[in-house]
């Protein structure tokens, strides 16, 4: 069986192609998955175009979602024909990936199919989504709720952002939507974001304990940003971390830890324990709210297109969701 997969090698350099390739070839696993969507995070975009240090081995099929058909299984867990998806767990970074016309994963990753959306809805949701529900979801067990402020969404118009406005703001929080791209500001109001604004705008203080301001942050660039809304962090509120975009670097003092009880908590979906990602990904149409899926997906791709979004990803030339119709 022959099929259609992106994959990057490192010699000469870490670069992708696409190729064809046979199932014995992937990595092993007891479930074989046909998939029907993937799609491109900040993560695959840097694995793929070698622009960053994401995977372990080479070579290896880019991707760190999908969703698609149970193809075969060794295990009784899964039946052939059953719609399942996986995220995280290494795939795309240390196992071969989703995009690609099959994967084959390991029985312990695969989550069936919540009855709330079907598996391109998956992908719209992707790992974005999911991170940005498990932020959510630590945040409020750590006691955040709407009346301790507006939460800062800081790189909003990208994936993890874009859900984070649209679920926060369905969950009663007002927000505060941060981004560099003016032309993203309809877009964040009409996910639901309560005000669009600029880091210059916002005019954060270089004071170690500012002026309580805000009631938490879901934070995906890092660096000065981030520990600048820690000091404007309100009594007891919770700043969720997830990503570097503008830089890994954190340099706070403890005064908001000590003096309002603020809380720093880091947010990995690639090492979420499965039995909390199962939780979350069932949380979405019942505990959590179904996300405004239209007004996410920034584009639908064919997988034997993929190559220029990449770049284009990591150069902020997209917003919101772009996925991969594999098939």
């Amino acid at each position: 069986m022959s099929f259609l997969a992106c994959r990057v090698f490192d010699q000469p350099n870490v670069h992708h192609r696409l190729v064809q390739m046979e199932a014995s070839e992937l990595s092993d696993g007891e479930v074989l998955i046909k998939v029907d969507y993937s799609s491109i995070n900040y993560k695959d975009a840097l694995a793929a175009s070698g622009r960053g240090k994401i995977m372990k081995s080479f070579p290896l099929n880019a991707g760190i979602d999908l969703a698609g058909t149970i193809e075969s299984s060794g295990d009784y867990t899964f039946q052939v024909g059953q719609k399942v998806l996986v995220n995280g767990c290494g795939i795309g970074e240390q196992h071969d990936g989703g995009l690609a016309q099959y994967a084959r994963v390991k029985n312990e990753w695969v989550i069936p199919l919540p009855n709330t959306y079907d598996t391109k809805q998956a992908m719209i949701i992707g790992t974005a989504g999911f991170t940005a529900a498990l932020a959510i979801y630590r945040m409020q067990q750590n006691g955040q709720t709407p009346d301790k402020g507006p939460i800062v969404v800081t790189g909003a118009s990208g994936g993890v952002g874009s859900f984070a406005v649209n679920l926060l703001s369905k969950m009663g929080y007002q927000t505060i939507a941060l981004t560099s791209r003016e032309t993203m500001v309809d877009y964040l109001l009409d996910l639901g974001a309560s005000q669009v604004t600029t880091l210059d705008k916002l005019e954060l203080s270089e004071k170690p304990l500012a002026k309580a301001l805000y009631g938490g942050a879901i934070d995906n660039i890092g660096g000065e940003t981030l520990s600048k809304i820690i000091a404007h962090t309100n009594l007891w509120g919770n700043i969720a971390s997830i990503g570097l975009a503008d830089s890994p670097k954190l340099q706070a003092m403890v005064f908001p830890f000590i003096l309002r009880g603020v809380s720093l908590l880091g947010i990995s979906s690639t090492n979420c324990p499965m039995d909390l990602r199962t939780k979350i990904w069932h949380q979405f149409g019942n505990e959590l709210p179904l996300p405004d899926f239209d007004k996410i997906l920034s584009k639908e791709i064919p997988l034997a297109e993929v190559s220029p979004y990449f770049d284009e990803l990591i150069d902020k030339k997209h917003y919101g969701r772009l996925i991969v119709n594999c098939q």
